[in-house]
């Protein structure tokens, strides 16, 4: 049977702030979530289910990078363990995080929380949102201002 993509790009306000969800796959393509990001967009959730540790860096590092480049949160979180009689289920890897942008005031690696690495567990996680306005105003580097929108430019269909 198999699966297949969802036909929208949607921002969800709530009353913690605005969020996106990207299934996996989907945060390894910067464009989503920037397009989310330029709605405001202050944490990205990206539930996954990889098999290796290869699959799982990927969708880590694309995760952390969109922690970056979009100024906002970042939560992955993944299944481990496996389910031997479930097709396609047979093993898991996982380590759910929380990411954050890299500067004033957070952590240094960007890493706000992390489960350990393939383990059944719940990971909370407390974010400031009021953070990401500051960074927005007065951070380091402005991801999202600095960018050339004289050389290029990112819409919706």
């Amino acid at each position: 049977m198999g699966t297949r993509g969802g036909s929208k790009v949607r921002l969800w306000y709530t009353d913690r702030g605005k969020i996106g969800i990207l299934i996996c796959y989907d945060v390894e393509f910067p464009e989503l979530s920037r397009l989310l990001a330029d709605e405001g967009m202050n944490i990205l959730f990206v539930p996954f289910l990889t098999d290796t540790q290869n699959a799982y860096s990927r969708v880590r590092v694309c995760a952390q990078a969109r922690a970056v480049e979009n100024e906002c949160f970042v939560a992955i979180a993944g299944s481990v363990g496996n389910l031997p009689k479930v097709h396609n289920m047979d093993i898991q890897y996982a380590q759910s995080m929380v990411f954050t942008p890299c500067d004033f005031p957070f952590p240094i690696n960007g890493i706000k929380t992390e489960a350990t690495p393939n383990t059944e567990m719940i990971l909370i996680s407390d974010v400031d949102i009021d953070l990401l306005t500051q960074l927005h105003n007065y951070g380091s580097v402005k991801n999202l201002k600095d960018r050339r929108k004289d050389l290029y430019e990112l819409k919706r269909k």
